[in-house]
């Protein structure tokens, strides 16, 4: 243990998972734990917020309070708070150092980190590297995927924390380095909570900082962006997408290959990768060269690879309804993951259901790959009419406009002849949903009431 925790006064902002795992985490090595959570005591909250008390972990709620910040030795920040909130400004102005609750599993193990960051596809990688590492070695999938890391720290048989990670735990990782740093791709997003797209550039970018350096590095040679940043990297490193370099992983006669110091090794046909489209393809060879660095065989690297199912919500089938094939991409909650996604179904008939709250980033490729990729569009929710401006504006007409319910919107798609039905949405889902998870499920279901 990095800090003796014993009567030390903790803040933790946010009554979120991860909150909720740090607190119970410091109390348990003897801190005084204090959750400050600014919105109302929800009732599906409740139990949780008298199990805590019950601990002697102290709750308040639609308040940040002076009593709870006095003398705090250090604040553990849920990720959705932004740097210029009026909470971090007055935690600054007490000298309070604020960590994510990634850097504070950090600083409390010795297990190795591989930590997998990027606007798309991290999700997936994520969970596609802790399948194989497991193959041959214990290892834990953890992060911004929805497992606090803190809650397995007290796990003695762990080798390996797969790690997703997002740009606002990041912000708040100051001494966060793991073993091996995956940066899939950068496009636009989050730029409100991070004051610019610089700043977005430069939290994700932090991970591969001199101070910071893992031990290896892996990056999108696909992604112009991260190709530029990865030649200029000093440290040991990976590209995946380009026979790039002397160690990357690439895509030649119809299968994929690693190489390392010029030596190159066939991995698996990709007749035989489950998962749909050259951005699950990238998924793949990042994932294969992490497993490859920890030492998993190549015959249990191509197994598991075969054996993998996608993650729900990200490209997910989810079955032949009327004859049409029904894929869920709720998790697409920008353009560019939309974009990702409409590239797999070359070839095919495809009606794309979009639309949610918008993100109001810039649509134009989007617009030019809907042209392409797409026979017609359904659009629903609060970003509808911007979507539909676009769209006709650089002259695509297929366009459905839904002004009903989120159902009322698959209805449209079936009546449609086209042979796909793909929910991606390019948009957030709060006009409509409590996230994408939830949105996804309801388009799981309503598509599959229809058999």
């Amino acid at each position: 243990m990095i800090r003796k925790w014993f009567d030390k006064k903790v803040l933790i902002l946010g009554l979120s998972k991860s909150g909720t795992a740090a607190a119970k985490y410091l109390n348990s090595k003897g801190a005084d734990c204090y959750i400050t959570e600014k919105k109302p005591l929800a009732d599906k909250d409740r139990q949780l917020a008298e199990e805590l008390n019950s601990l002697g972990i102290k709750t308040e709620f639609e308040n940040h309070s002076q009593e709870f910040m006095q003398n705090a030795y250090l604040a553990v920040t849920s990720p959705g708070i932004p740097p210029k909130s009026e909470l971090m400004q007055m935690l600054k102005e007490k000298n309070i150092e604020v960590i994510s609750e990634i850097e504070l599993a950090y600083l409390e193990t010795k297990v190795p980190f591989i930590a997998i960051t990027g606007t798309n596809g991290k999700t997936t990688t994520t969970e596609l590297t802790n399948f194989i590492i497991n193959k041959e070695f214990k290892a834990e999938k953890c992060g911004n995927i929805g497992i606090p890391p803190c809650s397995l720290l007290d796990k003695t048989d762990t080798e390996y924390f797969v790690c997703e990670v997002s740009s606002f735990q990041l912000q708040y990782s100051k001494s966060f380095r793991p073993q091996i740093a995956v940066w899939m791709n950068f496009t636009p997003d989050h730029i409100d909570w991070h004051g610019g797209l610089d700043k977005y550039f430069e939290a994700k970018a932090s991970l591969f900082s001199e101070s910071k350096k893992p031990a290896f590095a892996i990056f999108n040679a696909e992604d112009e962006k991260l190709l530029e940043f990865g030649k200029s990297y000093t440290g040991e490193k990976f590209f995946f997408g380009k026979d790039f370099g002397a160690n990357c992983s690439y895509i030649k006669d119809g299968a994929i290959f690693y190489k390392r110091n010029n030596i190159e090794e066939k991995i698996i046909d990709l007749k035989d990768v489950p998962l749909v489209g050259n951005h699950n393809y990238q998924n793949v060879m990042a994932s294969l060269i992490s497993a490859k660095l920890v030492g998993v065989s190549t015959e249990n690297i191509a197994q598991a690879i075969k054996e993998f199912k996608a993650p729900e919500h990200r490209c997910e089938y989810t079955g032949n309804v009327l004859g049409k094939e029904v894929y869920n991409d709720s998790k697409a909650t920008n353009p560019e993951a939309a974009i990702f996604a409409l590239k797999s179904f070359e070839g095919k008939t495809v009606t794309l259901i979009a639309g949610g709250t918008d993100k109001n980033t810039d649509l134009t490729e989007f617009c030019e790959t809907v042209k392409q990729y797409v026979n017609h569009v359904v659009l629903l929710g609060l970003a509808r009419h911007r979507f539909e401006q676009e769209l006709r504006k650089n002259g695509y007409e297929n366009i459905i406009m839904v002004d009903g319910s989120f159902q009322d919107g698959v209805d449209r798609a079936f009546e449609t002849s086209d042979e796909v039905i793909l929910l991606s949405p390019a948009c957030a889902s709060y006009d409509m949903f409590s996230g994408y998870e939830e949105r996804g499920r309801v388009f799981k279901e309503y598509a599959l009431s229809k058999k």
